[in-house]
């Protein structure tokens, strides 16, 4: 036999062994899925194009598909709000929200009429409160918002909901302001081309929109008192911690002090516990590979995950985190 026919026969073996593993393994990969998924469409609430949410959600998306063999997709929205509401009607699986928000939707306040069925699935990262306005603008702290135009945020919203938690601290009078409502997207370029005098965001660091603006617009943030976060914390709950801006984010000279408030990612109570412990176990096992794209993915702590109160974890999620622990 020659070396040549022997090297080809063995080559044969060595890829009839590949074909047959990658079989296997595609099917272990299936067989791990639990028997609650389905061939449905499901959705992730992910905020709008422009901001953390819907790139952390849209990466999440490509993992859970491809690791499940489910079809699940980041869909925009409005936001905290509107995230808890699509997650508590069944018409996403999953949603981001913030902390605050997410308290007033368990506890039927603010924002919502009565008690929603959500659970939370994990904390995420602490999101930071923006308030944008150009580098040559007049305005230098809350106070000087008074009779101007500044977008508070999208209609259903956190930011809006933060917004005027933290207008209200500093005593400016929301009625004063020309609040025009618009989604991340739209303040951005409603600021370049000078439409309005500022806008809030919520998010994490760095929010991929506005760090695009700072590339090509100057721009500074509003500061926020720890007196003002004291006073909001007194007021509604202990969801807020003063934080700072570091210096060069966004082309900062210098620190800015702003208030920070979790993210969580919440489900329906009824969400069946095997599916909420498969995207738990997709999204830590997925951590590192979407921190890539995504920074704040990169803050994901097993041990900080769990504390989401005072919205309770879903039962899975509890399952998930006890097993990990063993």
């Amino acid at each position: 036999m020659s070396r040549r026919g022997g090297a080809r026969r063995s080559w044969t073996r060595i890829s009839a062994t590949i074909v047959v593993l990658a079989v296997v393994g595609a099917t272990s990969a299936c067989s791990t899925r639990a028997s609650q998924w389905d061939d449905s469409r499901y959705e992730i609430a992910s905020g709008g194009s422009d901001g953390v949410y819907f790139a952390y959600g849209s990466e999440l998306a490509d993992e859970l598909s491809a690791s499940l063999d489910v079809d699940i997709v980041a869909e925009e929205s409005a936001g905290s709000v509107d995230n808890l509401l699509r997650v508590s009607s069944g018409e996403a699986l999953l949603g981001f929200a913030q902390g605050d928000a997410a308290a007033d939707a368990v506890a039927g306040a603010g924002a919502f009429d009565e008690p929603l069925p959500v659970r939370a699935v994990a904390r995420l990262y602490d999101e930071y409160l923006h308030v944008v306005v150009r580098a040559d603008s007049d305005i230098d702290d809350l106070g000087d918002l008074s009779g101007m135009t500044v977008s508070l945020g999208a209609e259903n919203s956190g930011v809006h909901v933060i917004a005027a938690r933290a207008l209200d601290a500093a005593a400016v009078d929301i009625t004063s302001i020309s609040d025009p409502q618009l989604d991340l997207r739209e303040s951005i370029g409603a600021l370049e081309r000078s439409e309005i005098d500022g806008f809030f965001w919520v998010g994490g660091i760095p929010t991929p929109g506005i760090a695009e603006l700072a590339m090509t617009t100057p721009v500074r943030l509003v500061p926020i008192e720890q007196n003002w976060v004291n006073s909001i914390n007194t007021r509604y709950s202990d969801a807020y911690r003063p934080s700072d801006f570091p210096v060069g984010l966004y082309g900062l000279d210098e620190s800015q002090p702003t208030m920070a408030v979790p993210n969580y990612l919440v489900t329906a109570s009824d969400t069946p516990d095997a599916v909420v412990r498969d995207v738990l176990t997709g999204l830590f096992g997925a951590r590192t590979r979407i921190a890539q794209d995504v920074p704040a993915a990169a803050l994901l702590d097993r041990r900080q995950a769990i504390f989401t109160g005072p919205v309770e974890l879903h039962p899975g999620a509890i399952e998930y985190y006890r097993d990990q622990r063993d």
